[in-house]
């Protein structure tokens, strides 16, 4: 039996413009955005639907923008076709545990909205960095960030994304050594990322700590549904496991490749990426040709629930 999945994706999916036609059409989802914006204490949608890009690209606004939208949209589509498991990538584990009751969507926007603030307290702007590598295997980057990596001046692997691309973050010094070296293990291609601090690694460690003490006083529920997790890239559905798994994911590489492999493995064919944009759709269909992907991030997409 071929079973569904839905993805919600993470920070770097967020654009100008994003749910507004969504909040227009659906009561439920205005309704949604307008409890965001009271327990935030400020204008989250103004920002999700007018900008500026700049604020919006603020990882605590982000964050909390990515989730809004990703529940608005589920809460649509959930009654319309049988879903039997989630992932999210990073922040949109958080959508994830939300979709799979283990959150409740009050508790989980206030909660990434401070995780946003954790990890940008973390690192002072300018001082970490990120960067895209595409074309060389993970050993071999693996192998390149412990050459370069030393006290103070580290680079890890953080998102490993599909068989052809994987991101490292560290300190921005370590960060430009590692492309200034990267043709030597075959990598055609290295793009420094647009953001505001070096998720996914070690350097994150202060932020895990706050979030390990704020969660610790949050409702985490068993889930109705299993989520495939990013640290471990297994499949979870009791509350302690899903709270583990949200501590240590801020300062742990997000195993993507490795989660859509043991979705697959376990019998999941179709994957439908709810939220802003199609980034996640992009990656699934690098890791396996074969399953079926959507995306729905505007409302014309909802017709594409007819091909499933």
């Amino acid at each position: 039996m071929s079973k569904i999945a839905i993805v919600f994706p993470g920070q770097g999916s967020q654009f100008v413009g994003m749910g507004k036609d969504f909040y227009e059409k659906f009561d439920s989802y205005k309704e949604l955005v307008g409890n965001a914006n009271k327990l935030l204490g400020y204008n989250l949608s103004k920002l999700m639907f007018d900008g500026p890009e700049e604020e919006l690209k603020l990882t605590f606004n982000t964050q909390p923008a990515l989730l809004t939208m990703s529940i608005g949209i589920y809460n649509i589509i959930k009654n319309k076709l049988k879903i039997d498991g989630f992932a999210g990538h990073s922040l949109g584990e958080y959508s994830a545990v939300v979709a799979a009751d283990g959150l409740s969507f009050d508790d989980a926007v206030l909660a990434v909205h401070n995780r946003g603030k954790f990890m940008q307290e973390a690192v002072p702007v300018g001082v970490g960095a990120m960067a895209a590598v595409i074309g060389a295997s993970s050993d071999k980057v693996e192998s390149l960030c412990s050459k370069i990596s030393k006290e103070n001046h580290i680079v890890e692997p953080a998102n490993y994304n599909s068989p052809n691309q994987l991101v490292v973050a560290g300190h921005r010094e370590a960060i430009d050594e590692f492309i200034s070296k990267a043709k030597e293990i075959g990598a055609k291609r290295v793009v420094k990322l647009p953001v505001s601090a070096p998720f996914h690694c070690s350097l994150m460690k202060p932020a895990e700590e706050k979030m390990a003490l704020y969660l610790k006083n949050i409702k985490i529920s068993d889930l109705n549904r299993p989520i495939f997790n990013n640290v471990y890239a297994q499949k979870e559905l009791f509350a302690e496991e899903v709270r583990d798994s949200l501590i240590k994911q801020v300062s742990s590489p997000v195993k993507w490749t490795q989660l859509i492999t043991n979705m697959i493995e376990d019998g999941f064919t179709t994957f439908i990426e709810v939220g802003a944009g199609n980034v996640l759709t992009g990656l699934i269909k690098k890791i396996n040709r074969q399953v079926k992907t959507i995306n729905i991030s505007k409302v014309d997409d909802l017709n594409k629930l007819e091909e499933i």
